[in-house]
């Protein structure tokens, strides 16, 4: 029997054409499953990035007003006195004043005014701050308190004290029955003089008594009183309450040459991102009575005053 002969497949144009249609089919399937997973690994990664950080709020300025055009003619009489014998050129000169070179106006200005006469000189400073955190996680306002705190206790004044926190914790009765915080030891604490509370120590005896004796001094006349320092006179530096956000008060007299006196006066206060210092100083020769601290206060803060009010506007 005639074996038949093995003939192969088509090997013509139509089976290329089959050949390429079915490479092409296969190819867009596998980038159709590649694409399709995509959004869900989009979608895992926003996932693990989390809420957006807040961001501080910004503070109340954004510019500062012209300092030499803010303080009142009729102000500026009061605070330089001497002004009013000038000539009419150095008269107008002085009540002008002289603005501070800054290399921003935005950030920083200052103003300055001088009079002087043959027993007394008068000096009046402005300097205006306007604090911009570039932390965003720290506001201006908050930046700007952090630079008035330093700028306080570089005067010497402390900070206003805060109330304290109202204990939460329930009490615990003591040895005796009466009730103590939690956490506070019942040792009773000693004295100064090294009694326990709830004892009676030994009267001191006034000066010239002997020890041992029954306390009564030995001359016929009252005894010693224990010195003390000056009384307050409620114009030392302090806090200032009522003015901006936050306010103090520095007050120093110094000797100037032989027997001249200078006392400046300084205001200082901060509302929202800005701080207003206030430098206000008033300098003697012997011949002049020293200058007294009632009155320069008083103009300092009238001043401090206007400008806070100019700064609600």
């Amino acid at each position: 029997m005639q074996r038949k002969r093995y003939a192969p497949g088509r090997t013509g144009p139509a089976a290329r054409t089959a050949v390429v249609l079915a490479l092409g089919l296969g190819l867009g399937i596998g980038l159709t499953g590649c694409s399709s997973g995509t959004p869900t690994d989009d979608v895992a990664v926003d996932a693990k990035a989390g809420p957006a950080a807040a961001v501080a709020p910004p503070g109340r300025y954004r510019t500062l007003f012209e300092p030499c055009g803010a303080v009142p003619p009729g102000t500026l009489k009061d605070l330089l006195p001497g002004a009013a014998a000038l000539a009419d050129p150095e008269r107008e000169q002085a009540y002008r004043g002289s603005a501070a070179v800054t290399y921003d106006t935005d950030r920083r200005v200052g103003c300055a005014w001088k009079a002087d006469s043959p027993d007394v000189s008068h000096r009046l400073a402005l300097d205006v701050e306007r604090v911009v955190s570039y932390d965003t996680a720290v506001s201006d306002d908050d930046r700007a308190q952090e630079v008035f705190v330093r700028k306080q206790l570089a005067a010497g004044i402390p900070l206003a004290p805060t109330a304290p926190p109202t204990p939460t914790a329930t009490a615990t009765p003591t040895a005796t029955g009466a009730t103590a915080p939690v956490g506070a030891s019942t040792r009773p604490a000693r004295s100064a003089g090294g009694t326990a509370p709830g004892t009676t120590a030994p009267p001191t005896p006034p000066k010239g008594t002997a020890p041992g004796s029954t306390g009564s001094p030995t001359g016929t006349g009252p005894s010693d009183p224990t010195p003390s320092g000056p009384a307050p006179t409620g114009l030392e530096p302090r806090v200032l309450v009522g003015l901006g956000n936050v306010a103090y008060l520095d007050d120093v007299l110094k000797t100037v040459g032989a027997n001249g006196r200078e006392r400046v006066v300084s205001v200082v206060f901060r509302t929202s991102n800005v701080i207003v210092t206030v430098s206000y100083r008033e300098r003697t020769t012997a011949a002049a009575e020293a200058p007294d601290s009632g009155e320069l206060q008083e103009k300092a803060r009238n001043l401090a005053r206007l400008l806070a009010e100019r700064l609600e506007e």
